[in-house]
């Protein structure tokens, strides 16, 4: 729900209200039923709005609580708000709304930034207090709220998206050359703190920044899964079957606790394992009137378009009011060039276009859905972890790269311009770095980790939020309960490779679902016209790399542009990517931002 902004100033100046109204004002999207402006001295806070919690006006955001000496924005949903509530009204607290943002910010007077500890939720806030004068920052522990940042001597601006930042003005289009080398090395996104933008950082996940008043920043990180044998002693000596009960019991809570909404809740139905569980264990809760949403397109390239034949069978099992969205080839086009401006960072991936298509016509319906996206990172789905298997703990980074970039750091002398060329292995370096972190029993606990908290955070879970914002509407992502990925963390990675993969998942499958949906093989969100680029799509790609942007910016090498544009469908990365797409999706986010 919503999208905030803010800016706080240590330089003695007070904050430019009018640059928040503008960051405000450009996430729209995020928030269509409501807007609010605040600001006192060095802090302005905004926030656009989206009802899904006490839709009343009480409710409205930036929330200021005077008694309490706080202001503060969110953008999320705390499922055990109410529970929350009852304990800080049993200490003397009183609410004058029932909405979760005022549980947080009574939360925040009660523990201090030690209360999202207690939250159970995706979540980015900013809470100023006036007393201190300190602005303490915020983002939940899977990262699947975002949070941009703009700092310099002497202010700090933040906001949920990195171009209302830069309708806020004063970011420079200077691209960060390890943030460039990271995508074109980890399938075109840019994890951690970066952006492509050398004036755009990120709020690290699972971490609370707090800012003085004279400036000075503290960060805290959290959360982070130990992901060994020993971390939930609970369950020492558990068996398969025990495991098995144990996962199952766990995602029964999380999707129970993804239905609290004054609003009604759809599910994003695919026609994966993922997505089908989440309608099964819903119909199992005794949610009546469950509407399911999937989405296809016409086959191009010889690559068909659509898994209708397995969402439809999911819907008919579980009598859901299913809507199946064909998208006519007319509305592909513009719908890829809407999706790339609605996107917070350039992101290569077929789903956004899928998932931004499906979200504008899944908001006509519903305004929150649950979504299957995060359980192949947290329960090892993906194709290059079985090769993880029994690799010893130390060579886990020279595997994972074999396996998963999307060329070596040698290769790209080839593909960008010297100017943007680093000496040293970044992306290389950054793996290693994170591999050889203490804790991770095995080769694969320890890339599972890495997926889980560093990876996932900027590919599914950032497109997820973009796309569906787009069109007000939330995604709740039952997978990446935290209390569900702690528990798949010290699940034996034996059981999770199963199968070839998702193994613990698809054993306790089998007694909610049809074997077809189990047995299956596994499936991607298929955007045909977008993997075999031809007529009008392939003549968008070569505009944007041919332009005077492009050729002023000067980001690839002019040579390796022209041989993919003379056969643009003959290469691709190791996963499949057309990389023709990954050179073009580039350079027209960049011209779509303004950049």
């Amino acid at each position: 729900m919503c999208g905030l902004s803010g800016e706080f100033r240590f330089d003695g100046e007070a904050a430019d209200i009018g640059a928040v109204g503008r960051m405000t004002d450009a996430m729209h999207d995020r928030g269509p039923d409501g807007s609010g402006l605040w600001s006192l001295g060095p802090v302005a806070l905004g926030h656009r709005r989206l009802k899904i919690i006490d839709l009343s006006e009480k409710a409205a955001q930036p929330m200021v609580d005077s008694a309490l000496g706080l202001a503060g924005v969110f953008n999320g949903c705390l499922y055990n708000y109410r529970e929350l509530r009852r304990e800080l009204q049993e200490e003397g607290y009183r609410f004058f709304s029932t909405s979760d943002t005022e549980v947080l910010m009574k939360s925040f007077h009660r523990w201090g930034a030690s209360c999202v500890d207690r939250f159970k939720g995706m979540f980015a806030f900013a809470v100023f207090d006036r007393g201190s004068g300190r602005l303490t920052l915020a983002r939940d522990r899977l990262g699947i709220k975002p949070m941009y940042l703009s700092h310099d001597s002497g202010r700090l601006r933040f906001a949920s998206s990195l171009p209302a930042l830069l309708a806020g003005g004063g970011i420079g289009g200077d691209i960060d050359r390890v943030a460039l080398h990271h995508y074109m090395t980890f399938h075109s996104l840019v994890p951690g703190e970066r952006t492509i933008l050398a004036g755009v950082r990120k709020l690290p996940a699972a971490t609370v920044r707090t800012v003085e008043a004279d400036g000075t920043v503290t960060d805290h990180r959290y959360w982070q899964p130990p992901y060994t044998r020993s971390a939930l002693p609970g369950h020492a000596g558990m068996d398969a079957d025990d495991w098995r009960e144990a996962v199952l019991e766990s995602l029964r809570t999380a999707v129970r606790r993804r239905m609290v909404a004054d609003v009604p809740v759809g599910v994003l139905l695919s026609g994966g394992l993922d997505s089908s569980l989440i309608v099964a264990l819903l119909a199992e809760e005794g949610q009546a009137g469950l509407s399911t949403f999937s989405i296809g397109f016409h086959p191009a390239g010889g690559v068909k378009g659509d898994e209708f034949t397995y969402s439809d069978l999911v819907a008919a099992e579980f009598g859901t009011g299913h809507h199946r969205i064909l998208i006519d080839d007319s509305r592909l086009l513009p719908g890829l060039e809407r999706a790339v401006r609605a996107m917070s960072e350039p992101m290569v991936s077929h789903d956004c276009v899928a998932f931004h298509l499906l979200s504008e016509e899944v908001s006509k319906h519903v305004t929150v859905v649950q979504s299957g996206q995060g359980a192949d990172e947290v329960f090892a789905g993906y194709d290059w972890f079985p090769p993880l298997a029994g690799v010893p703990r130390e060579q886990a980074a020279e595997v994972y790269a074999r396996e998963f970039f999307d060329r070596p750091h040698e290769e790209l002398a080839g593909v960008l311009s010297p100017e943007y060329l680093l000496d040293e292995d970044a992306s290389g370096e950054l793996i290693r770095r994170h591999l050889a972190e203490p804790g991770a029993d095995t080769a694969l606990d320890a890339v599972l980790r890495l997926e889980t908290g560093v990876m996932l955070v900027d590919d599914p879970v950032k497109r997820v939020d973009n796309m569906t914002m787009a069109f007000g509407l939330e995604a709740r992502t039952p997978f990446l309960d935290h209390d569900l990925v702690e528990l798949a963390a010290a699940c034996p990675p034996e059981l999770k490779l199963a199968s070839g993969g998702k193994g613990v998942l698809k054993d306790i499958a089998r007694k909610l679902l049809p074997d077809q949906i189990v047995d299956r093989p596994k499936g991607y969100f298929p955007v045909p016209a977008v993997r075999h680029l031809q007529g009008p799509f392939l003549e968008l790609v070569r505009d944007a790399l041919t332009s005077p942007a492009a050729r002023s910016r000067g980001l690839f090498d002019r040579d390796y542009v022209g041989t993919l544009l003379a056969t643009p469908n003959e290469h691709r990365t190791p996963v499949g990517v057309n990389v023709l797409w990954q050179l073009g999706l580039l350079e027209m986010w960049l011209q779509a931002q303004g950049v």
